[in-house]
């Protein structure tokens, strides 16, 4: 697995690990994500090689899929959709996202451009362990030990 290089947009190093579908162009984060997607040349060469070739993204995709930023090094860490799904239909985790606290810090580290020192400073917080934990038992349920099959 090679590192990422530099991101295209914020000059963060080591940090770009998406990429544009339309251009190749590397980037970090959200926001520069979003700050690509405006300058980005819509007739790129990359694109016009791309015409005509595989189906092209339905409308609940657009032009940006989930396929196209993730790469190859990413599939390991990556949700299924249908687990994902499971998240939104969590009342315990709806109740958890009513805290206006948890809500500032979740758009905290969403703004972030060094996000993974700012996971492990939250990790220290109860308020967002209580949320991550909710999380992974919804996206990956614990494996019940010692029970006896019925």
């Amino acid at each position: 697995m090679r590192a990422p290089g530099p991101c295209a947009e914020c000059g963060a190093r080591g940090a770009a690990r998406y990429r544009c579908p339309r251009c190749g162009s590397a980037y970090c984060s959200v926001p520069c994500c979003r700050t690509h997607r405006e300058r980005c040349a819509p007739d790129s060469p990359r694109e016009r090689a791309a015409a005509g070739h595989g189906p092209s993204p339905g409308p609940a995709h657009g032009p940006w899929s989930v396929e196209d930023i993730l790469g190859e090094e990413d599939e390991q860490d990556r949700v299924p959709l249908q687990k994902l799904k499971l998240l939104g239909e969590s009342e315990e985790l709806r109740g958890l996202l009513l805290n206006p606290h948890l809500r500032q810090l979740l758009l905290t580290i969403d703004q972030a451009q060094d996000r993974s020192s700012l996971m492990r400073r939250f990790m220290q917080e109860p308020l967002f362990v209580e949320f991550a934990d909710c999380c992974l038992r919804i996206v990956e349920p614990p494996e019940k030990e010692n029970v006896l099959p019925e």
